[in-house]
């Protein structure tokens, strides 16, 4: 399982909280690669919600992470 941000940013507009089952669904529905739905299916199941993509790609970039200021836009 590899992820990278292009693959990541398919997941930005999940509806968070979303189960493993949930966000798979969501992948195949929003037309992601599949390489998006393979790293969903290999993570591992438990049962639980994932709050963000945090959750499952803990190194995802924030806005905070890009030197910008959005003031000036």
């Amino acid at each position: 399982m590899y992820w990278t941000l292009e693959l990541a940013s398919w997941l930005e507009d999940a509806p968070w909280p979303a189960t493993k089952d949930e966000l798979i669904d969501y992948a195949m529905r929003s037309g992601a690669p599949m390489e998006v739905i393979e790293n969903l299916q290999e993570m591992e199941d438990e049962g639980e919600s994932y709050e963000s993509i945090e959750e499952i790609w803990p190194d995802y970039p924030t806005k905070e992470d890009f030197f910008f200021n959005e003031d000036e836009f």
